[in-house]
């Protein structure tokens, strides 16, 4: 069954479900949200498997990346003194662990 409601934007970009739309949810229940132009999905997490949790959270990491170097803030480097650098860290992480 649909159900329908309309609903404000808050100043503080918040939105209030009306109570007949959320009472399947619980509090600090965690919910997806998902934009696309102007359209914008609702879905509870708790049906959604760790694995799928995880590729989203690696695809969100990828995304803030990509940003970050379209705006010019990643260093270029050779990849020998990419793995130089990686094996600095890695022998911190060592010695920081033991």
């Amino acid at each position: 069954m649909i159900q329908v409601a309309i609903t404000k934007l808050s100043s503080k970009g918040q939105i209030v479900i009306p109570s007949h739309l959320r009472k399947d949810f619980k509090i600090g229940e965690e919910l997806l949200i998902i934009k696309k132009n102007n359209q914008v999905i609702l879905k509870s997490m708790k049906n959604i498997d760790k694995k799928f949790k995880e590729e989203l959270g690696f695809a969100l990491r990828t995304e803030k990346a990509f940003e970050k170097y379209e705006r010019g803030e990643f260093k270029q480097k050779s990849a020998n003194d990419f793995l130089k650098e990686i094996e600095e860290w890695l022998d911190k992480l060592i010695i920081v662990t033991k």
